[in-house]
Formats: structure tokens, sequence, C-alpha cells
């Protein structure tokens, strides 16, 4: 069982909720990622989503494209992220999710991406635009090397690719919690509900839901139906605003505690 797995045993036993923070690997720069991910699971982040920067994020809004943008021209490559995945692990424990899309993994080669991820110390993988009904080939590689292997779940998702998609995850399962790119909003989808119980249908995995969430009360709303909430732009935003900033990892600890918090009694 992977640090994901152990995480969602514990969550279960302890009655508490998962808060999953993603940010873009490199972003403002490669060095600084790894104090950034510290600042995030001192805030009580349970679960990192470390972001590969890709020159064509169709999956992404304009917060995490634009970071995605400076990561590139800082240098950060997808053999950078993985060793600054290293760097991490050699002094935490928390859950490191890589969250890629398809070509720079193709162009890595899939089994040499999950040896180097694995002895990295990363915990498993989401590839955004990889499509369910062709990822055997992916998921046999990630697993050889005891990877989890991430999938999303979308509203508009049908019911065998719901199927598919419980078959092929181990870890969680990630639900889009509305259609098209990621972003802050001011308020949850209706579309989240009904995709949960339809999930829940299908898998007894854990679920997690992401795209849109910047709010405590988001995250309280969500945490009673779902073990996991996603936050990402509002992070992503955050290390926008504050990169000059001497304080950032201040700043983005205390945002992640506010956002911890929206769990109340369940986190």
């Amino acid at each position: 069982m992977t640090r994901i797995g152990r995480l969602f045993d514990c969550l279960k036993r302890d009655g508490r909720k998962g808060l999953i923070a993603y940010l873009t690997a490199g972003d403002p720069s490669p060095d600084r990622t790894p104090a950034l991910v510290e600042a995030l699971v001192q805030g009580g982040a349970d679960l990192i989503e470390l972001g590969v920067p890709f020159s064509d994020p169709i999956a992404d809004g304009p917060v995490i494209q634009r970071a995605g943008e400076r990561a590139l021209k800082a240098g950060t490559t997808l053999a950078g992220v993985l060793e600054i995945a290293g760097q991490i692990r050699q002094r935490s424990e928390v859950p490191l999710l890589l969250f890629t899309y398809l070509n720079p993994v193709v162009r890595y080669g899939l089994d040499r991406l999950a040896a180097d991820a694995a002895a990295c110390g990363i915990d498993g993988c989401l590839l955004t635009d990889a499509s369910v009904e062709e990822a055997h080939g992916y998921v046999e590689a990630m697993h050889r090397h005891g990877l989890d292997t991430v999938f999303l779940a979308a509203p508009t998702s049908t019911r065998r690719r719901l199927e598919l998609v419980a078959r092929y995850s181990t870890g969680f399962v990630y639900l889009v919690s509305r259609t098209g790119v990621t972003g802050e909003r001011e308020s949850l989808s209706a579309a989240v509900a009904p995709l949960v119980r339809a999930v829940r249908e299908v898998t007894d995995l854990p679920l997690a839901v992401g795209f849109g969430i910047s709010r405590p009360e988001h995250v309280a709303e969500l945490g009673r139906l779902v073990e996991a909430v996603v936050v990402g732009s509002a992070f992503v935003r955050l290390i926008e605003r504050n990169s000059g900033n001497p304080l950032l990892e201040q700043e983005l600890e205390s945002f992640t505690s506010e956002l911890k918090r929206g769990f109340g009694a369940h986190a």
C-alpha cells in the first residue's frame, strides 16, 4: 500500500477528512518548491499534487496556465520535478501525486517514468488527458513499480466510463466538480452530489472533489459528501501574488490552515 492508501485508511479510522493541495512545481522557482510544500503540510495539507508544467495545458484555467509558463521559463522539466520530489521526500512523508499530461510522460517513457518516480518517493500519478479506455499499458507500468493510478470522473462521464475509472483507479478517485477548466468559483456546482452518488455505485475507493474550490465554506460543504477536497488555483494564485514576498511560505501556511478549518469537527 502506498502512502496515499495509508493516508485514507488513517483518515477513515480517525473520522477525518483530507485536504489535497495542488501546486505547479517550479513556480516561482524549482528551488523554492520544497519549502512551499513544507508550508502546505504545516498548514494541514494531507496530500500534495505536484503539477508538471506543460506548454499546452488544456484542462487548466488561466491561473495555473500562468504558473506553468513561469515554471517553464525557470527551466522546470519533468525530470526536474522528479528531483524536486526527491528533495521533498528527504524531509517529509507526505503523500505525493504527480499531476501531469500524457505528452511529457510519453516523451519520457512510461516504464522509465514509473521507475524514476517510485525511486524519488512519488506515490502515484494522475494524467489529466489520458483516455481511461486506452489506459491499460500505462496502468500496468505504474503498478509494476508500486505507484497508484488516479483517474478523473466528471459530471459528463457515462456509466461505462465511470466503471473503467473505478477499475483502473487506485488510491482514490478524483471527481471533477464541473465541466470546463480549473479555476476558483463563487459557488459549487449542483452536479457534484449526483456525481458522487454515481461513482459510489461503482467503487468503494475514497473520493476527492476538485476544480473551483477556494473557500472554507466550499471545503465544509464538500466534506459532508466525500473523503477529501482538492484545492489548486487558490493556492497557485496566492503564490503568484506573493512570489516576491519573503513571507510567502507563512502566507501559504496560514491560508492552508484557514481552508482546513472548513472541515470543522471533521478535520
